[in-house]
């Protein structure tokens, strides 16, 4: 049985929690039996200004997280929202290192595994010219968020990418259905080891 995974994207004011970064948005998607069953979504106020390159690069300013919970009270209900369900996210120690970071100032920590959506892809499609999502989803035909760098957008985005990686690898080696234990192996594989960790599960 295919069980439900959630796809989790974080929005910050930049790169580096250890640096003082903090978030400014998350989106969550829950996929299950291929289709997106739930969502979350939520600003937060970083109590902090949002630097201008972050502004433009995803139309998220000041004013619109100045009324936004805390990131106290959304990581509270970010864990109640994923429960024990695997997370998903493209470029997953990024997001990781920032619920990590958040949690850590609330006294919590997550039960969850994370899994990456981009080392999977980087296996899955070795010959893309780069494995940004936004390369990916057009690649992959997968239907594009009316925004790229909007937490809840990216969170399905990711999820479209992962539900045709499952299906290209379905058709090309002639698995149903394509387990998630075989997309632990992809992302831990060598890329020139793809094959062989996927003849694994045939």
């Amino acid at each position: 049985m295919i069980k439900p995974l959630a796809f989790i994207d974080f929005e910050t004011t930049g790169l580096s929690p250890q640096s003082g970064d903090r978030i400014i948005e998350v989106g969550i998607a829950v996929l299950h039996q291929g289709r997106i069953v739930d969502r979350y979504q939520s600003f937060v106020n970083p109590q902090m200004r949002i630097p201008r390159d972050v502004v433009a690069l995803t139309g998220i300013d000041d004013a619109m997280v100045r009324p936004a919970p805390r990131a106290e009270e959304v990581m509270h209900e970010v864990l109640e929202f994923v429960g024990k369900l695997p997370l998903v996210a493209h470029n997953a120690s990024f997001d990781q290192r920032f619920m990590d970071c958040e949690l850590s100032r609330i006294r919590r920590h997550r039960a969850n595994d994370f899994i990456c959506s981009l080392r999977v892809a980087r296996r899955v499609y070795p010959g893309a010219p780069n494995h940004k999502l936004a390369t990916l989803v057009k690649l992959a035909r997968v239907t594009p968020a009316e925004q790229y760098h909007r937490a809840l957008g990216d969170a399905e985005m990711t999820a479209g990418l992962w539900m045709r990686m499952v299906e290209d690898i379905g058709q090309q080696h002639g698995i149903a259905p394509v387990s998630l234990e075989m997309m632990l192996a992809l992302q831990s594989c060598r890329v020139a080891g793809a094959a062989e960790a996927i003849a694994q599960f045939t």
